[in-house]
């Protein structure tokens, strides 16, 4: 009866032993770096790193000061051009009066005929500039494209907004995967979809994950690859940067 529960007690160690123990990190697999499309001095900010903000929610505002400028100049431009189709307009109905009359040629008529139509393109190609440039006010508010958390600030009121310069970092926290590193010589022990054990201590979260990607390290000195795994936090409120516990049995 001991020798049995000894030999129980062996296999047991054994099969424990040979379990692929790792060391892992919380991260957003939605992260998004909010930048602006226009340069112009910050306004203000909404947010601070640490925010939860929804979807829509404005984060910050760029001053309107050169966008002003350029309004004003395409609501110039579409008067011009409006008052020289009035001009045409005017000319041509005295033409064409006159063409009537027999008393100017055609082809005169016809070159008026033609001025018309372009100044009336002129005039549609001014107010799409003026669209264009009222749909920019629409830049100058930069709001959160989902829900999430602001990790990253790197922006204050006063500062200049450059494009593509990085402003905010967004993390979406619906969508959480926990990353780590395994050596290439146990890939053969694991697969895609493989469930495992998760445990992230901070918050006493003990829970169940699923292997999603198996990616390739550039790091070709470690020989090891990284391992995205999805998991199922429960009630839990986790937070991108948690360290977790990773156990998983090797394949048969």
């Amino acid at each position: 009866m001991i020798k049995s529960i000894l030999i129980i007690c062996i296999s047991s160690i054994y099969i424990f032993a040979n379990n692929i123990e790792l060391s892992g990190t919380v991260i957003s697999d939605n992260e998004k770096v909010i930048t602006s499309r226009n340069m112009g001095f910050i306004k203000k900010v909404y947010v601070s790193e640490g925010s939860f903000v929804k979807k829509g929610e404005l984060l910050y505002e760029i001053e309107s000061s050169s966008v002003d400028s350029s309004k004003q100049e395409a609501i110039l431009n579409l008067k011009i051009q409006e008052n020289k189709l009035a001009n045409i307009q005017v000319n041509y109905n005295r033409y064409n009066r006159l063409y009537e009359q027999d008393l100017v040629p055609k082809y005169d008529l016809e070159q008026l005929e033609l001025n018309l139509l372009n100044m009336k393109n002129m005039i549609l190609i001014a107010k799409a500039k003026l669209k264009e440039v009222n749909f920019q006010y629409n830049y100058l508010k930069i709001k959160a494209p989902n829900d999430g958390l602001i990790i990253k600030k790197s922006i204050k009121a006063g500062e200049m907004s450059m494009p593509t310069a990085p402003a905010l970092i967004l993390s979406d926290l619906s969508s959480l995967k926990i990353k780590t590193d395994i050596s290439e010589n146990n890939l053969i022990k694991i697969k895609i979809n493989q469930n495992i054990k998760v445990s992230i201590p901070s918050i006493n979260l003990e829970t169940s994950g699923k292997i999603v990607a198996i990616i390739p390290n550039i790091n070709t000195i470690t020989h090891s690859f990284i391992l995205k795994i999805s998991f199922d936090k429960k009630e839990s409120r986790v937070y991108p940067g948690m360290y977790s516990k990773l156990i998983i049995e090797p394949l048969k």
